[in-house]
This record gives C-alpha cells, structure tokens and sequence, in this order.
C-alpha cells in the first residue's frame, strides 16, 4: 500500500506511523529525514539542496521531488510506504501524481487524523520539559508525580516557547490553510480516508486499520 499520513500538531502522526510501519511493514518516509540523509550522504541532490538551505532559502519542488522520487526506488518500499509530511501543497501533491505516473504506481490511501482545535491546544499546551535530563510530561495525560519536579532527576520541568497558546493557535491556522486545498483534492480523487484522532493511541490506530483492510 502506498500511503499519505495527514495530521495537524498534536493529531500524534508520529506514533500512528510507528504503529503502521510495525503492522505493515513498509517505510514511514517523512521528508525531512530523506533530505537529511541526502545532506549527510552528499548525494547530487542532497548538495542541491544544500545550496539553497545554507542561503536559508526554502528547497525548491522539484529538487524535494526528485529527492523523493530515489528514496520511493529503493528496495524497502517495493511493498509501499507512508509519506509523511509530504505532499504540503496541491502543486506539490500533482507533482507526485505525476512522478507516481512515470514510475506506473499511484497514491492508494490517504489518512486524514482529524482532532477537534481546542482537544489540539489542550494537547500542545499541557506539555511540560525537563530542563535537566529533557524528558517529556503532560499536565493532563501524563503528569509528574509532584507539580512542576522531574520524577526522574528532580530538575524543573518547563514549557517550550512553542507551547504558549498563541503559538500553538497560530500553528493549527497554519496548518488548516495550507492543508485545506490538500485534502479537497485527495477527496476529489475518492483517496482521503478521515480518522477520528480522538479516542486512546489503540482506538485510533484500530480506526486506521479498519479503513485499510
């Protein structure tokens, strides 16, 4: 199965493709390790692309396509893979088709999490860090056992800039205009299959798997 995982911040992609790649066995393919391993590696496109970023200019299309388009020609995604944070954009979801196209493969579903705004914000804004040994709390859903104190090492744990709630709105907004167009051209295409994301990480990723099979 050749799979797009789709998802606001806090949706928790992340751990659904986890779970996904241990079920299916196929690569979770996200773009920002391929470009990384690209950079590392010095390939043609990696010093590409590598050009841009050190301008602090954004990777152009075509240059992340291509990049994309190597990685999906490699032996580990021969049974499928799920794309993570790419296609972004409508022009970049066409470019895919079309690479797809010459390759004689195609797009089978699209998972679409779908979380309520305000479970979102209750969700990015209740994450708390150690500032010591950096591990990760949430003030709802996995606490410390004293107020404000690392179980693990006693540092302070505190909120990541990122977290205050007028970031986090301005994230979500982000993410729903750039992604709205997205999912109106998956479901033009009858590919977009909507997961409720609220629910425990199980019930969530059963939802996924009933819509796979």
């Amino acid at each position: 199965m050749n799979l797009i995982l789709l998802g606001p911040p806090g949706a928790g992609k992340g751990t659904q493709a986890k779970m996904m790649v241990e079920r299916y066995h196929i690569p979770q393919i996200s773009t920002g390790d391929i470009l990384r391993a690209a950079l590392k590696e010095r390939t043609p496109l990696g010093l590409k692309a590598k050009e841009y970023m050190d301008k602090g200019l954004l990777v152009p299309d075509e240059v992340v396509i291509d990049i994309i388009k190597d990685r999906l020609k490699e032996a580990d995604c021969r049974n499928g893979y799920i794309l993570d944070g790419f296609p972004r954009t409508v022009a970049q979801a066409q470019a895919l088709d079309k690479v797809l196209a010459d390759m004689h493969t195609a797009i089978d579903h699209v998972i679409s999490i779908e979380v309520d705004k305000e479970e979102l914000i209750k969700r990015l804004t209740g994450r708390r860090t150690c500032r010591q040994c950096g591990r990760g709390y949430h003030v709802i859903f996995d606490p410390p056992v004293n107020q404000g104190v690392c179980d693990k090492c006693q540092g302070e744990l505190y909120q990541r800039d990122d977290d205050n709630e007028d970031t986090v709105r301005n994230r979500l907004e982000v993410y729903e205009s750039q992604t709205f167009p997205l999912i109106q051209y998956y479901k033009e295409k009858n590919l977009l299959r909507p997961i409720d994301g609220q629910g425990s990480i199980q019930q969530i990723f059963d939802r996924i798997v009933a819509v796979l099979s």
